[in-house]
């Protein structure tokens, strides 16, 4: 038990501990540093000077909220064209709780915390004030997690500078040997030292079902509370519907979240209806897996079939339009966007390529934290049936599955924003702008979903939710 629990203390912030090791040395891209150094108002200008309907002052007002429930979030993007040769930044999925600092080359060289610290210095402390009328909970401060000790115990190690106290780093996996952690009366305490300790705060990096570790009310305050998951955060099917319904509201202004034509509710046996419908190609979602994992493209008969035989225990899905290349269109009679990707290498090949926006709120509104990208192991090809393996293609993220409890990245696909790699995504200002607004309106869009997954008496509407994802495995799952 005492092995799943760590003491970290103040002071023992080790920067070499805390980055992947190509990143430690990488010198930030000078437009990167830029797009990262801009202030909302140039923002606005420069976004509604390129985009001439859309409203200064919604854009104003959406770049200033305040979430009340997912306030850190990292949205997965592809740089894409439509067929008029329109490039846009299109959402492929908002995650809460996710990845990234180990990615990001330091801002300033003179403050190696990193964005580590504007994270918990922006959004958790603030998040920690008392509310007037709230009785203070005392306890300690923990940081949990089911996977990346490597960011997860710098955070730990920031904590404890920023709130110049030992910090708890307590491993919390979806199993049944978690007997070092129990719930009383709304807080979570953690044995160590054979003791139980109370705690006022935690700050997760739990996200493989944490609906199943952790519960929707909570006096111990959780950053990301777990209902941001379940509203979109780890959940691409609420998460789809949240998009939509936002949409609906932006429209008038001028704004839209971009995202891939996506048909929800889906029993397995309806899938194969679907894929024909979208010409053959398509990718179908597990909607509450994550790190790569219960993400299937479909570009064939042979990957539907091989996709149909998987024993998989939910009952719903999603069917999104695949974004391919533009000279596979003639069969993804309904695709809406295809990849622009990497810069041609040196021997011509172009790779799908995905970008990571991470933000969190703050008091002054929605701000970025940390960007990187990540290419797929196959160039993109020409012909679509010169390639048997289209996730080799079309899948980027870098997660791998090494065993129980044991994960590894494959970090030579890895793309950093510096000066050396940066220039290989082929992207500029203005889309690391788009990129940005596409991230904070996906991530109001599930803040709302979140917001109206409560009453009036802070009580989780679970009638509600069931309407809005009617999966008995997942409804099972849920910890009340």
């Amino acid at each position: 038990m005492k092995d799943q629990i760590k003491i970290v203390k103040p002071g023992s912030f080790n920067h070499e501990d805390h980055w992947y090791p190509k990143a430690l040395n990488a010198t930030i891209h000078p437009m990167v540093n830029f797009f990262l150094n801009l202030d909302k108002k140039r923002i606005v200008s420069r976004y509604c000077h390129l985009h001439p309907t859309v409203d200064r002052d919604k854009l104003i007002a959406l770049l200033s909220y305040q979430c009340k429930y997912f306030l850190w979030s990292g949205s997965d993007l592809f740089n894409a064209t439509s067929e008029d040769g329109n490039r846009q930044m299109v959402v492929i999925e908002n995650n809460s709780c996710p990845s990234g600092q180990k990615s990001m080359p330091l801002l300033d060289d003179n403050k190696e915390e990193g964005s580590y610290k504007l994270l918990l210095e922006r959004t958790f402390k603030h998040y920690l004030k008392p509310k007037q009328g709230v009785p203070r909970l005392h306890g300690g401060l923990a940081v949990i997690y089911d996977k990346n000790h490597m960011e997860t115990s710098g955070y730990a190690a920031v904590m404890a500078d920023v709130f110049d106290e030992e910090v708890f780093l307590i491993e919390y996996y979806d199993d049944n040997e978690n007997d070092h952690i129990k719930i009383e009366n709304g807080i979570f305490h953690v044995y160590y030292n054979d003791c139980w300790h109370p705690l006022r705060a935690m700050f997760r990096y739990v996200t493989q079902k944490p609906w199943n570790r952790l519960p929707l009310h909570s006096k111990t305050k959780i950053l990301n509370p777990i209902v941001a998951c379940l509203a979109g955060g780890r959940n691409k099917m609420v998460a789809a519907k949240a998009y939509d319904l936002f949409n609906s509201e932006l429209q008038q202004f001028g704004l839209k979240i971009n995202m891939p034509e996506t048909i929800w509710d889906i029993s397995k046996a309806e899938i194969p209806l679907w894929v024909s419908k979208l010409g053959g190609h398509a990718v179908v979602k597990i909607p509450y897996s994550n790190a790569g994992q219960g993400v299937y493209t479909i570009t064939n008969q042979q990957e539907l079939d091989a996709f149909m035989e998987t024993d998989i225990q939910y009952e719903r899905y999603i069917v999104q339009s695949l974004i391919g290349n533009y000279n596979w269109s003639s069969r993804s009679k309904e695709g809406k966007y295809y990849h622009v990707g990497t810069m041609p290498d040196k021997n011509g090949s172009t790779f799908v390529a995905d970008i990571r926006m991470m933000l969190s709120s703050t008091a002054e509104g929605i701000k970025p934290l940390c960007i990187y990208s990540r290419r797929a192991l196959q160039p993109l090809a020409e012909n679509l049936e010169a390639s048997s393996d289209s996730w080799g293609m079309l899948g980027t993220n870098l997660s791998i599955k090494l065993g129980q409890n044991e994960w590894g990245s494959d970090t030579n696909r890895l793309i950093l924003m510096d000066r050396r790699d940066f220039n290989k995504l082929g992207i500029g200002l203005d889309d690391l702008i788009e990129a940005y607004i596409q991230t904070v309106l996906s991530t109001i869009a599930i803040d709302k979903m979140c917001v109206n997954l409560y009453n009036s008496k802070g009580k989780f509407r679970m009638k509600l939710f069931n309407s809005l994802n009617n999966d008995a495995t997942l409804l099972n799952e849920i910890m009340l």
